[in-house]
């Protein structure tokens, strides 16, 4: 059986996915781009497989008289779209978004006409990021890691 898990930025939600995840799109059409705040949405449909909240639940806002979208109301982090066919979960919550190339567009009318030239963009690694302002030199991420944890955050010994 083929699992996955994944979870929002602050660990507040996990998930727990057994199947084989073959319906993985993106969408342009506005309501992905305000819902994610991003210039497409990433999503990952969970219909024909086994699924489950195994550490909170999203909280969620009814976005149109069909769709409602779950969002961890700790972090805020976009996690699902649900309508009356079945539910999708953001790629990037996932903890390896990698297993998961899209197949398909939506919502072309809308695609900001630059999303196709971004890997044209100059590229640095966020290691040479890290070193370019004196802030930044000793960040601490509080982000939960990408696998399940017993608990979140960790308790200090």
């Amino acid at each position: 059986m083929t699992i996955h898990t994944g979870g929002c930025q602050c660990g507040a939600i996990r998930f727990h996915v057994e199947g084989v995840l073959e319906d993985s799109s993106i969408c342009h059409c506005r309501m992905c781009q305000k819902a994610f705040g991003a210039y497409y949405a990433p999503l990952v449909s969970v219909r024909s497989v086994r699924f489950e909240w195994t550490r909170g639940e999203p909280k969620r806002f009814q976005s149109s008289d069909v769709v409602r979208r779950g969002f961890c109301a700790e972090c805020g982090t976009p996690l699902t779209y649900e309508a009356p066919d079945g539910m999708a979960i953001a790629a990037g919550a996932f903890d390896d978004p990698s297993a998961f190339p899209p197949s398909i567009q939506w919502g072309i009318e809308k695609k900001i006409g630059f999303v196709d030239s971004l890997h044209t963009l100059p590229a640095v690694a966020t290691e040479e990021d890290l070193t370019t302002v004196d802030y930044l030199v000793n960040l601490t991420s509080y982000q939960h890691p990408d696998h399940d944890t017993p608990e979140w955050p960790e308790k200090k010994s």
